[in-house]
């Protein structure tokens, strides 16, 4: 797609969005704010509820599990700069976040709020179809990926 906006270019890089029509997509831009975090600041902890979906525009987010008070018992799951994204699927899922997010680096981020993303999907019955597909195969993803992650019970 060739449209100036910067925003485009990135939401057809998230899985949930990828096949968008660019009628969809100006309605998906029309509902991002920016925001600036500095470093150190915690966007979500581990069991908030999803509540948004967060691209990077600059900066630099860590994605881990663990306790702050014990970074020896942290496990990284991902550093992401530009162009990134993640909390996606808070957007179609009611389960808390399983992860933490950290600014490393100060940051803008475009923040699709679940509420908007919700309003979207009731007004455009196409765009739900479109994300309801992509959803079911970002569940089979993240199920197989958490399953590498986690030790057998019994150890």
């Amino acid at each position: 797609m060739n449209n100036p906006n910067p925003i485009f270019n990135i939401l057809e890089k998230i899985p949930l969005f990828k096949d968008l029509t660019e009628e969809s997509y100006n309605l998906i831009s029309e509902n991002i704010t920016l925001e600036y975090y500095p470093k150190h600041h915690k966007i979500f902890s581990e069991g908030d509820p999803g509540d948004a979906l967060y691209i990077i525009k600059s900066g630099v987010v860590r994605i881990y599990h663990g306790d702050d008070e014990n970074p020896d018992n942290q496990v990284e799951i991902a550093t992401l700069s530009k162009d990134t994204f993640f909390g996606e699927m808070a957007l179609v899922s009611e389960k808390p976040r399983n992860a933490n997010a950290m600014v490393e680096e100060d940051a803008e981020i475009f923040i699709l709020k679940k509420n908007d993303f919700n309003n979207l999907i009731n007004e455009n019955p196409s765009l739900a179809e479109q994300i309801s597909s992509e959803f079911i195969q970002r569940i089979k993803e993240n199920d197989r990926n958490q399953s590498f992650q986690e030790p057998p019970e019994n150890l």
